[in-house]
This record gives C-alpha cells, structure tokens and sequence, in this order.
C-alpha cells in the first residue's frame, strides 16, 4: 500500500515539473528580436529596342522562264516497200498477166473502165541464205482480187530456182491493194491473175 502512495506522489511531482519546464519554454521573452537586415534593392533596367536596327525583307526569285517550243516535226509518209534487213536491194518485179489482158504494173497506173487497179505493192525481202550465196531467181504466181481489193488465192506457178523465193513471194504479194473491179456499180472479184517477182542482188 506504502509502495502505490510513493508511485502516485512521484508521477504528481514528475508532472507538475513537466508542466513548469513547458510554461517556461513557451513564455515570452522580454528581449527585443534579432534585427533583420534589409533586402536588397534590384533595379533592372530594360533597354529600349533600337530604332535603326536593319530589317531584311526575303525577295522571292523570278519565276524561271517558259521551256523552249519543240520543233515541230514534219509527217513524212511511210514508204510502200519494206526495207531489206541484209542491205540488198530488189529490182521492181516484173510483172506478167498472161492471158488475162490487165496491165497491173505500175501503182496507180490508170486501167480499162471497171478493171482493178493496184493501190499498194510491197516488195519481197530478200532471203538471208540465197544472198550469202549470191542466188538469184524470179517466182511466177497466180492470184484473185477480191471485192474488197485484197489478194487471195495466191498459188505459184513456177520458180526459179524451185523453193528458194516461194514463201518471201507469197509473203509480199499478200500485202499487195488494189482498187477492186467494178461491174454495174458493184465490186467484184477479179480472177486469173498472175504476177512475176523477180529476186535479182544489186551489182
């Protein structure tokens, strides 16, 4: 019992010194507080901008000029012939129309009333083996104009040498045109004739 008296008489006298060193610590001091220093004065002057400083005004440059006008090409019509690939040339090839009582010869010639007239002749090309053998030979051919001026029917009737220039005559006269033959205000087909190419190498 003793001892729970002492406890309690300590812990009162223990508090009350607490509560004394806290009223000391918090009382106000009678001494004047430390002078603070004045702050600094900064004066910042702002410079005014200049009145002469040089402005570069940007100059776009010249458009360029206009590109040049192109020469202006003339047409040049295509020749008829088709040109030799193994730099031969061929004679104009005869041409022979038997029976038939028509001169074909020359493009545009000017015919009887109402007879085909040649509008387009090719000549053949030279085949590449018979002029490394300096060969040279003619083809006879038979052949129809039909009602639209094209050649059909082509056969051969002779050669010279056989089967050297067959397939290079066929090939040309195929590709020949004419104006067709007109009957009673109607085209119509012209048959029974012939032509002679000749293959002869320029000298």
């Amino acid at each position: 019992m003793l001892r729970i008296i002492v406890s309690i008489l300590l812990g009162a006298g223990v508090a009350f010194a607490l509560f004394v060193l806290m009223a000391k610590l918090i009382e106000n001091s009678s001494r004047p507080a430390d002078e603070v220093p004045p702050a600094p004065v900064i004066d910042i002057v702002m410079q005014e901008p200049d009145d002469q400083t040089q402005m570069r005004q940007r100059v776009p440059p010249p458009p360029p000029p206009p590109p040049p006008q192109p020469p202006k090409m003339e047409q040049v019509e295509p020749e008829a012939a088709e040109p030799d690939a193994d730099g031969f040339s061929l004679a104009i090839p005869a041409i022979d129309t038997g029976g038939v009582g028509v001169n074909i010869g020359g493009v545009g010639a000017m015919q009887r009333d109402g007879e085909a007239t040649p509008i387009v002749r090719i000549d053949p090309k030279y085949p590449p083996q018979a002029a490394r053998d300096g060969r040279e030979g003619w083809v006879r051919l038979s052949f129809t104009i039909n009602e639209v001026g094209g050649v059909d029917d082509i056969e051969v009737i002779e050669a010279e040498p056989k089967r050297i220039f067959d397939r290079e005559a066929r090939r040309a006269l195929r590709k020949w045109k004419y104006k067709p033959k007109i009957v009673d205000g109607k085209a119509v087909k012209q048959t029974g004739m012939f032509v002679q190419l000749d293959f002869k190498l320029e000298q």
